[in-house]
C-alpha cells in the first residue's frame, strides 16, 4: 500500500503562485508514474500534470507554461509549482501514483491523496 498526502493549497489572488507538495509513505516506488489532478465543483476530475520515473513531464494544455511538476525521489515528494494562477484553476488538487506509465485518466492510477483545496480569487 502507498499513502499519499498533499499540502500547500490555499487562497491566492489571480496572478499569484502556490506550490503544492505530495509526500508518499508506505510501499513506495520511484518507478511509479506520478500525477496531479484537480476537480472543480460540479466537474469531473481532470489531469493537470504528470511525471515519469525517468523525469519526463507532461502537462494539460490549460496549464502549460504556468505550472511545473517535479519530484524528489529521495524525499518521496512530488511538487507542483503553480504560477500566474487564474480563477479557473480553482479546485481540489489531488496527487496520484500509478504503475501503468503515462496516463491522463484517473482510472489508470492506483493510489490517491485526500486532496488540497486551491482557490484563486479574481
Amino acid at each position: 500500500q502507498v499513502q499519499l498526502g498533499e499540502s500547500g493549497g490555499g487562497l491566492v489572488q489571480a496572478g499569484g503562485s502556490l506550490r503544492l507538495s505530495c509526500t508518499a509513505s508506505g510501499r513506495t516506488s520511484s518507478s511509479y508514474f506520478m500525477g496531479w489532478f484537480r476537480q472543480a465543483p460540479g466537474k469531473e476530475r481532470e489531469f493537470v500534470a504528470g511525471n515519469s520515473r525517468t523525469g519526463g513531464t507532461y502537462y494539460a494544455d490549460s496549464v502549460k507554461g504556468r505550472f511545473t511538476i517535479s519530484r524528489d525521489n529521495a524525499k518521496r515528494t512530488l511538487y507542483l509549482q503553480m504560477n500566474s494562477l487564474k480563477p479557473e484553476d480553482t479546485g481540489v488538487y489531488y496527487c496520484a501514483a500509478g504503475s501503468q506509465g503515462l496516463a491522463t485518466t484517473p482510472l489508470k492510477y492506483d493510489y490517491w491523496g485526500q486532496g488540497t483545496q486551491v482557490t484563486v480569487s479574481s
